[in-house]
Protein backbone atom coordinates (compact mmCIF):
# COMPACT_ATOMS: atom_id res chain seq x y z
CA UNK A 1 0.00 0.00 0.00
CA UNK A 2 1.47 3.35 -1.25
CA UNK A 3 1.61 6.02 1.85
CA UNK A 4 2.74 9.58 2.11
CA UNK A 5 4.09 10.89 5.35
CA UNK A 6 3.01 14.61 5.66
CA UNK A 7 5.03 16.29 8.39
CA UNK A 8 3.49 19.33 9.37
CA UNK A 9 0.08 18.47 8.36
CA UNK A 10 -1.74 20.90 11.09
CA UNK A 11 -0.26 23.84 9.15
CA UNK A 12 -1.85 25.85 7.15
CA UNK A 13 -0.73 24.30 3.45
CA UNK A 14 -0.42 20.67 5.50
CA UNK A 15 -3.98 20.11 6.37
CA UNK A 16 -4.76 21.98 3.30
CA UNK A 17 -2.59 19.38 1.10
CA UNK A 18 -3.57 16.16 3.72
CA UNK A 19 -7.14 17.20 2.98
CA UNK A 20 -6.84 16.82 -0.97
CA UNK A 21 -4.88 13.56 -0.69
CA UNK A 22 -7.34 11.85 1.06
CA UNK A 23 -10.02 13.15 -1.01
CA UNK A 24 -8.13 11.73 -4.19
CA UNK A 25 -8.02 8.35 -2.22
CA UNK A 26 -4.41 8.22 -1.23
CA UNK A 27 -3.19 6.87 1.94
CA UNK A 28 -1.85 9.37 4.72
CA UNK A 29 0.03 9.27 7.72
CA UNK A 30 0.37 12.99 9.12
CA UNK A 31 2.97 13.72 11.59
CA UNK A 32 1.95 16.55 14.29
CA UNK A 33 2.70 17.19 17.60
CA UNK A 34 -0.81 17.92 18.76
CA UNK A 35 -3.27 15.40 17.04
CA UNK A 36 -6.43 17.40 17.99
CA UNK A 37 -5.49 20.06 15.41
CA UNK A 38 -6.49 17.06 12.58
CA UNK A 39 -9.72 16.46 14.59
CA UNK A 40 -12.20 17.67 11.78
CA UNK A 41 -10.85 15.29 9.43
CA UNK A 42 -12.08 12.15 9.40
CA UNK A 43 -11.17 9.44 6.63
CA UNK A 44 -10.33 6.10 6.79
CA UNK A 45 -6.97 6.30 4.80
CA UNK A 46 -5.89 8.65 7.01
CA UNK A 47 -3.41 7.70 9.92
CA UNK A 48 -1.88 9.94 12.62
CA UNK A 49 1.12 10.11 14.66
CA UNK A 50 2.28 12.29 17.28
CA UNK A 51 5.66 13.38 17.36
CA UNK A 52 7.89 16.69 18.52
CA UNK A 53 10.02 17.59 15.53
CA UNK A 54 12.94 18.95 17.97
CA UNK A 55 13.18 15.10 19.02
CA UNK A 56 13.44 11.84 17.05
CA UNK A 57 10.90 10.83 14.47
CA UNK A 58 12.08 8.11 12.88
CA UNK A 59 9.49 5.52 13.47
CA UNK A 60 7.03 7.63 11.36
CA UNK A 61 8.57 7.11 8.40
CA UNK A 62 7.57 2.89 8.44
CA UNK A 63 5.55 2.15 5.41
CA UNK A 64 5.64 5.34 3.51
CA UNK A 65 7.05 5.76 0.31
CA UNK A 66 7.18 9.42 -0.04
CA UNK A 67 7.24 11.91 1.81
CA UNK A 68 6.35 16.12 1.99
CA UNK A 69 7.97 18.01 4.65
CA UNK A 70 5.80 21.24 4.96
CA UNK A 71 6.49 21.68 8.53
CA UNK A 72 8.07 25.28 9.66
CA UNK A 73 8.36 27.17 12.56
CA UNK A 74 6.17 29.87 12.09
CA UNK A 75 6.87 33.42 11.16
CA UNK A 76 6.43 34.74 15.59
CA UNK A 77 9.08 32.28 16.41
CA UNK A 78 12.96 33.76 17.02
CA UNK A 79 15.80 32.76 14.87
CA UNK A 80 16.49 29.78 17.59
CA UNK A 81 12.96 27.61 16.08
CA UNK A 82 13.71 28.86 12.73
CA UNK A 83 17.02 26.42 13.15
CA UNK A 84 15.34 23.42 15.11
CA UNK A 85 12.55 23.10 13.18
CA UNK A 86 13.19 24.84 9.17
CA UNK A 87 17.02 23.23 9.12
CA UNK A 88 17.69 20.60 11.80
CA UNK A 89 14.38 19.07 11.62
CA UNK A 90 14.08 18.92 8.17
CA UNK A 91 18.02 17.42 7.78
CA UNK A 92 16.88 14.73 9.73
CA UNK A 93 13.44 14.21 8.04
CA UNK A 94 15.94 13.49 5.29
CA UNK A 95 18.29 11.40 6.73
CA UNK A 96 15.08 9.25 7.73
CA UNK A 97 13.87 9.32 4.55
CA UNK A 98 17.05 7.73 3.19
CA UNK A 99 17.38 5.71 6.26
CA UNK A 100 14.19 3.91 5.04
CA UNK A 101 14.23 4.14 1.41
CA UNK A 102 11.58 6.39 0.53
CA UNK A 103 11.15 6.78 -3.37
CA UNK A 104 10.06 10.57 -2.81
CA UNK A 105 11.22 13.28 -0.54
CA UNK A 106 9.44 16.63 -1.44
CA UNK A 107 10.33 19.89 0.19
CA UNK A 108 8.26 23.23 0.74
CA UNK A 109 11.35 25.88 0.68
CA UNK A 110 11.10 29.55 -0.45
CA UNK A 111 11.52 31.55 -2.77
CA UNK A 112 15.62 32.81 -2.11
CA UNK A 113 16.68 30.12 -0.92
CA UNK A 114 18.86 29.40 -3.94
CA UNK A 115 20.64 32.83 -2.79
CA UNK A 116 20.08 33.75 0.89
CA UNK A 117 23.06 36.15 0.01
CA UNK A 118 21.08 38.21 -1.67
CA UNK A 119 17.90 38.62 1.21
CA UNK A 120 18.59 41.21 3.86
CA UNK A 121 16.46 41.49 7.11
CA UNK A 122 14.21 39.27 9.53
CA UNK A 123 14.06 36.43 6.78
CA UNK A 124 17.26 35.72 6.44
CA UNK A 125 18.07 33.48 9.13
CA UNK A 126 14.79 31.68 7.63
CA UNK A 127 16.15 31.84 4.14
CA UNK A 128 19.64 30.70 4.67
CA UNK A 129 17.72 27.83 6.90
CA UNK A 130 15.56 26.52 3.75
CA UNK A 131 19.01 26.82 2.01
CA UNK A 132 20.63 24.35 3.91
CA UNK A 133 18.02 22.46 4.03
CA UNK A 134 17.70 22.51 0.12
CA UNK A 135 21.44 21.25 -0.23
CA UNK A 136 21.48 18.99 2.50
CA UNK A 137 18.32 16.74 0.53
CA UNK A 138 20.44 17.31 -2.69
CA UNK A 139 23.33 15.93 -1.43
CA UNK A 140 21.36 12.73 0.01
CA UNK A 141 20.98 10.93 -2.50
CA UNK A 142 17.29 10.69 -2.01
CA UNK A 143 14.79 11.15 -4.98
CA UNK A 144 13.37 14.71 -4.22
CA UNK A 145 11.19 17.52 -5.62
CA UNK A 146 12.07 21.05 -4.29
CA UNK A 147 8.97 23.47 -4.18
CA UNK A 148 10.42 27.05 -3.61
CA UNK A 149 6.23 29.20 -3.22
CA UNK A 150 6.06 33.48 -3.26
CA UNK A 151 4.79 35.16 -0.83
CA UNK A 152 2.16 33.33 0.47
CA UNK A 153 -1.38 34.54 0.56
CA UNK A 154 -4.54 33.57 1.65
CA UNK A 155 -6.27 33.79 -1.55
CA UNK A 156 -8.93 31.33 -2.72
CA UNK A 157 -7.02 28.60 -5.08
CA UNK A 158 -6.84 29.54 -8.98
CA UNK A 159 -5.11 26.03 -10.05
CA UNK A 160 -3.36 28.39 -11.96
CA UNK A 161 0.94 28.57 -11.68
CA UNK A 162 3.79 30.23 -12.69
CA UNK A 163 7.32 29.02 -12.44
CA UNK A 164 8.69 31.73 -13.93
CA UNK A 165 9.43 34.47 -11.48
CA UNK A 166 7.76 37.47 -12.34
CA UNK A 167 9.58 40.44 -12.71
CA UNK A 168 6.62 42.66 -10.63
CA UNK A 169 7.52 42.30 -6.73
CA UNK A 170 3.87 42.31 -6.51
CA UNK A 171 3.49 39.77 -8.23
CA UNK A 172 5.65 37.90 -6.15
CA UNK A 173 3.13 35.49 -4.67
CA UNK A 174 0.91 32.80 -4.39
CA UNK A 175 -2.24 31.42 -2.50
CA UNK A 176 -1.59 28.71 0.25
CA UNK A 177 -4.70 26.64 -1.69
CA UNK A 178 -2.17 26.86 -5.02
CA UNK A 179 0.53 25.34 -3.24
CA UNK A 180 -1.51 22.47 -1.66
CA UNK A 181 -2.66 21.72 -5.16
CA UNK A 182 0.61 21.72 -6.65
CA UNK A 183 1.44 19.33 -3.94
CA UNK A 184 -1.44 17.32 -5.03
CA UNK A 185 0.20 17.23 -8.47
CA UNK A 186 3.61 16.23 -7.35
CA UNK A 187 2.37 13.03 -5.33
CA UNK A 188 -0.15 11.63 -7.40
CA UNK A 189 1.47 12.46 -11.09
CA UNK A 190 4.79 13.79 -10.86
CA UNK A 191 8.01 11.62 -11.48
CA UNK A 192 10.42 11.81 -8.75
CA UNK A 193 13.55 12.80 -10.84
CA UNK A 194 15.27 15.38 -8.93
CA UNK A 195 13.92 19.07 -9.39
CA UNK A 196 13.75 22.66 -7.61
CA UNK A 197 10.58 24.83 -8.52
CA UNK A 198 9.37 28.19 -8.01
CA UNK A 199 5.94 28.31 -8.27
CA UNK A 200 3.96 31.91 -8.10
CA UNK A 201 0.09 32.60 -8.77
CA UNK A 202 -0.30 32.42 -12.76
CA UNK A 203 -2.13 31.77 -16.09
CA UNK A 204 -1.20 27.74 -16.43
CA UNK A 205 -2.73 24.93 -14.95
CA UNK A 206 -0.79 22.90 -12.85
CA UNK A 207 0.01 20.23 -14.42
CA UNK A 208 0.85 22.11 -17.73
CA UNK A 209 3.30 24.25 -15.55
CA UNK A 210 4.99 21.19 -14.00
CA UNK A 211 5.35 19.17 -17.00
Amino acid sequence: MKQALIIGASGQIGKMATTLLLEAKQHVKALVRDKNKLSEITNPGLSITEQDLEGAFSDAFAGCDQVIFVAGSGGDTGADKTLLIDLWAAAKAVQYAKAHQVKHFIMISSIGADDPEAVSGDMKPYIVAKHLADKHLIDSGVPYTIIRPGRLTDDTASLKISTVRPEDENKLKISRENVANVLLHVVTKAEPNNQIFEIFDGEQPIETALS
